[in-house]
């Protein structure tokens, strides 16, 4: 298990696969959504990141039944979709508050806070939540 996953699972108080499958789900989210050049070296940057993203990327994308069909055609996606999709995982919004706060705290760590200020600025709504 990787450290990230572990602090995350720690922090937030879920288990170590949920974790996994979230933090791939968020960090696919945002190499979807962020700036190109500044969430790629996040990601790169952080031990395992990239795995989880690859493995979890395509979790909940392009479907989420009629509500998530509906919720993109009226602009639903973005921040508030990851969050349904999160939410369709088990967690609550305290849980996915936790895991972007943890998850973001470890890419300062590694990539540095200019890196993912960066990110966080460049995807909206997401600093409400970071």
């Amino acid at each position: 298990m990787n450290e990230l996953v572990t602090r995350v699972a720690d922090a937030v108080g879920i288990d170590a696969a949920l974790a996994e499958k979230a933090i791939g789900m968020m960090l696919g989210f945002l190499q979807r959504e962020a700036a190109d050049g500044p969430v790629a070296r996040m990601i790169e940057s952080i031990p395992g990141a990239s795995e989880l993203v690859a493995q979890y990327n395509g979790e909940g994308t392009g479907g989420g039944g009629l509500l998530g069909g509906l919720m993109s055609a009226i602009g639903g996606g973005g921040v508030m979709g990851l969050g349904q999709q999160l939410m369709s995982e088990g967690l609550g919004m305290g849980e996915i508050t936790g895991l972007a706060k943890e998850t973001m705290a470890v890419a300062r760590e590694h990539a540095g806070a200019d890196v993912v200020d960066e990110v966080v600025a460049s995807v909206p709504g997401l600093s409400q939540f970071v």
